[in-house]
């Protein structure tokens, strides 16, 4: 597994477009809000600006590595029959699953460490514990849409999974606080979006707030179901090869 997890891992970064979308597309969008929503400003909450969309386009680029890249990966690799080979090793189906989420998370901290490169230079001002207490919390939940991926790799058809993965992701980043702060009005919705949990992980960075249990609660239970669902699909995929 150890080996299978370092295959996947070297040849996600090789790949030119994982390198523009996931890491590149986020810290330019990054440089675009700041100026747009002007970088002295505040949003909800009394978050400067620049720290908030440093965090919401971390997040972007971190569920567009994984969520993007897993699932396209596996159902390619479904319609070239390569898991059916592997299927035919010594490999188990649970190592194969949890190879596949393991090397995406691993390849989301570029996507989070480029982002927050430029807003140090732009003028974030956290604390080594922040910074990295602020880089775990991100790549730790990365995990939760790494499995997410593998699950709709395993459920969408190679000729639709593109367009499917696309539009979860984009729905999930719009009511999810990515672009714009959540209102009140949208929060008990947004309570049910992993995106919204995943960035309400930043609170602690605001003076006075800490880390926010039920964002982690409702993270942990929403990688169980997806795990627990990429589990069960590809089982049904086995029995279907």
């Amino acid at each position: 597994m150890k080996t299978l997890v370092q295959l996947e891992i070297l040849r996600t970064l090789r790949n030119k477009r994982y390198l523009m979308f996931t890491v590149l597309y986020p810290a330019l969008l990054y440089v675009f809000f700041i100026n747009a929503y002007g970088s002295s400003d505040t949003v909800a909450g009394g978050v400067s600006v620049k720290a908030y969309f440093m965090v919401s386009m971390a997040t972007f680029g971190a569920v567009g590595a994984v969520l993007t890249g897993s699932a396209q990966r596996i159902s390619l690799e479904r319609k070239s029959g390569w898991v059916r080979q592997l299927r035919l090793t010594a490999l188990p189906g649970r190592a194969y699953t949890i190879a596949k989420i393991a090397s995406c998370a691993v390849t989301t901290l570029p996507a989070i460490v480029v982002v927050f490169v430029i807003g140090a230079f732009e003028g974030v001002s956290l604390s080594v514990a922040q910074w990295l207490g602020l880089g775990l919390a991100l790549w730790l939940g990365s995990f939760v849409f790494a499995a997410l991926g593998v699950a709709l790799g395993y459920a969408a058809q190679p000729d639709a999974v593109q367009p499917i993965v696309m539009i979860v992701y984009m729905l999930m980043a719009l009511f999810g606080g990515t672009w714009f702060p959540i209102g009140d009005s949208l929060k008990s919705v947004a309570q049910f979006n992993p995106v919204y949990l995943y960035n309400q992980l930043a609170t602690f960075v605001q003076p006075g707030q800490s880390l926010n249990l039920a964002a982690v609660a409702g993270l942990t239970g929403f990688l169980v179901v997806f795990v627990a669902g990429a589990a069960f699909l590809y089982r049904k995929d086995t029995k279907q090869a």
